[in-house]
């Protein structure tokens, strides 16, 4: 099992080396992914910016999710994570970006959209998105936040790492 600060070092490194700058689009997770990223000396010649798009609106006016997107699907969903990657990146010009949307409890939870269900993706600009959904379970908010962080950053270094070869 990695720790968040090895994986986030992984991730720089593997960024820094395809000279490319990370962005990131957290809502359940609340920054703590740029939190992780940033936390590690000399981040910023691969980290560009977070956007924390907590509510829907915040989705639509900061990196253009389409409102009518999250109508149709709900915010915890593929379809949200997958434009929630694409804005981010052309919110920043980044060359890689995650997104991570979830129910992190205790409460807000559904029959469909249970306590624990969190969406992820992460793209490497021109290549085809990569997409995990992740059921935690009845944890505790801070226990399914701190495993999101760890299955962004495990996708960041997936994503970054792909090349056109491939």
């Amino acid at each position: 099992m990695h720790h968040a600060y090895e994986l986030a070092e992984e991730a720089l490194r593997l960024a820094r080396g395809a000279g490319l700058m990370i962005v990131t689009a957290e809502s359940c997770t609340g920054g703590l992914v740029a939190g992780a990223l940033t936390e590690v000396p000399g981040s910023s010649d691969a980290f560009d910016r977070g956007f924390v798009t907590y509510s829907n609106a915040a989705k639509t006016e900061m990196i253009g999710v389409p409102a009518e997107l999250i109508k149709r699907h709900g915010a915890v969903s593929e379809q949200v994570a997958r434009a929630m990657t694409e804005g981010a990146l052309n919110a920043s010009g980044a060359g890689v970006a995650v997104a991570i949307t979830g129910v992190a409890g205790p409460g807000g939870g559904t029959e469909t959209k249970p306590v624990g269900l969190v969406h992820f993706a992460a793209v490497r600009r021109g290549e085809p998105v990569i997409h995990r959904e992740r059921r935690f379970g009845q944890l505790s908010r801070r226990e399914i936040r701190e495993k999101s962080v760890l299955v962004a950053l495990e996708m960041l270094c997936e994503a970054t790492g792909k090349t056109e070869a491939a």
